[in-house]
Parts: structure tokens; sequence; C-alpha cells
């Protein structure tokens, strides 16, 4: 809304409120001062008394600084004349000893005040609403004031800040609470491996409806069912067999790995060596004795 304020107006303008003067005008860094809005809003109503009907961002800052220098001086000079009285708060003479100070008509005063003629009508500021702070992260624990400090300076910071502390937390060494995170642990394992079964494989209900929620496993019928109740079997001596068998394995194929790791070393050397005196000595075959 910049434009020059040099056109006037000869028809009674608009009641000017809060709404009509663009918070741009006065920002203060980034921050909204409410005073200099109000102020700027006072400023704006005292224009459109005159006559003007716009006003360019500069030229409304720089009255409205005016303005408030002006009343800052009205304070500053009647505080000065009350403690001269010998007194605390200013009263109503103190504010025209003021005024007549600076030069100013205190009659012209009391005849603006009862001025019926393009009045305007400030509306009432709205409530500022105040800035939501944001939550700082407490690390540690605030240590209080030692007895040299007073009380009305701002607290020590977090201990993190200037004290060595822990990034993490000490694991837990309780056998009961292991054992209870094992036995939580395990029942979410289960739970989710039923769910994996019960929707990759077969599934039975117990309801007539196709109800997905209480989903069973299907069994898988066995021709030979009546094996496994002649033939018991203990469920430690079954993993331990197991694993005895793994090992066996796995030592077989470790024996099979190195046996061909050293066939394919004695191949290459063989193939490398072209001379008879640098190659490995082959011992001679025992010949069989005929009986």
């Amino acid at each position: 809304m910049e434009v020059i304020i040099c056109e006037t107006l000869h028809t009674q303008p608009k009641v000017l409120t809060m709404a009509a003067i663009p918070s741009s005008t006065v920002e203060s860094g980034t921050t909204i001062d409410p005073r200099r809005k109000t102020l700027a809003t006072a400023v704006s109503a005292i224009l459109q008394e005159a006559g003007f009907f716009a006003f360019e961002k500069a030229a409304l800052g720089t009255l409205t600084e005016m303005l408030q220098s002006l009343l800052c001086e009205i304070g500053r000079s009647s505080k000065q004349f009350s403690e001269q009285a010998l007194r605390t708060v200013p009263v109503v003479g103190d504010v025209v000893m003021a005024l007549l100070e600076l030069g100013i008509n205190v009659t012209s005063v009391q005849a603006y005040k009862q001025r019926l003629s393009n009045r305007m009508a400030v509306s009432t500021p709205a409530q500022q609403v105040d800035m939501k702070q944001h939550s700082v992260l407490q690390v540690g624990d605030k240590k209080p004031h030692p007895f040299h400090i007073p009380d009305h300076l701002p607290p020590f910071p977090d201990t993190h800040t200037y004290c060595f502390s822990h990034s993490y937390k000490q694991p837990v060494t309780e056998y009961e609470a292991i054992r209870e995170k094992a036995a939580a642990q395990k029942k979410d394992i289960e739970r989710a491996l039923t769910k994996f079964a019960a929707k990759t494989s077969d599934t039975q209900t117990l309801f007539l409806t196709d109800d997905k929620e209480f989903m069973l496993v299907g069994v898988k019928p066995n021709p030979k069912a009546y094996l496994d109740a002649l033939m018991p079997r203990d469920q430690v001596f079954e993993e331990e067999e197991e694993r005895t068998r793994r090992k066996k394995r796995k030592a077989a194929q470790e024996e099979a790995d190195q046996q061909e790791e050293k066939d394919k070393l004695n191949d290459s050397q063989e193939g490398e060596l072209d001379n008879p005196y640098l190659r490995p000595v082959k011992m001679p075959r025992k010949p069989k004795v005929k009986k």
C-alpha cells in the first residue's frame, strides 16, 4: 500500500480499525510491538480526520515515531515536575506544566477533545497473543545455587553442558527384569510367527462366517499319526542330537574345503614349476608282495 500522502478528499472517510493498518508498517525485527501498532492506528485516524485517504509506509513510520517521542517527553517532564514537588505520582498539574514547557496550548487540547465533525472512532486493540516458547530438551538435573550466589541470578544450565554424563542408559542386570523381557519377546515372536503361518498357509475357522480375525492354522493330516504316540522322544535329546549332527556336517565340510584347497595349491605349483629339480618330491609306490 505505497502511495503518496498528497491527495485529499472532501467526503467523510470510513471508520478506522486495527485491521486497516498493515502489520509490516509497525514491525520491529521479527516481532510486532503492540504499543507501536496502537500508535500507528491513532496516527492513521488523525490523518483521515485531516482529509488524507492513503499513506506510505515510511511516512506513517516517521509520524508514529514523532508521536511516540512527544508522549515520552511529556511523561518525562511530568515526572520531573512531580519529583520537584516531592511527589512520586504525577498529577494533572504536572502534565499541564509539561505541556506548557513544550509550547503546547492547553486550551487547544480541550477544544480538540470536544470536536464533532470528521471524528474517527478507533476500535479497541485486540489482545496480543503470546508466542509459544519451544520446550528445551532437559538432559541431566539442574543444580541449585551455592550459598554465596544470590537466588535472583539465573539458574545453572543442565549438568550435561559442563559435566561428563553418559548419553546412554546402563544395561539392566536384574534377573527378574531380564526374565520378564525374555518372556515378553518370546510371546511376541510366537504371536508373529502364528500370524505369518496363518497368512501363508491353509487356515481354518471356528465360525461359519468368513471372519479373518479368528483364523486358525490348518492341520496337515499324518497317515501314521500313531507313531508319535508309540515312539515318544524327549525334546532336550532331540535338540542335542540335532546340534551334534550339525557339528559333524560342519566339520566334514571344513575338511573337504581344506583338502580341496591343498589339491588346488599342489596343482598350481606343479603347473608353474617346469624345472624338475624344483618340483616337490614324490615318494615311489611300494610294490605289492604276492603271496
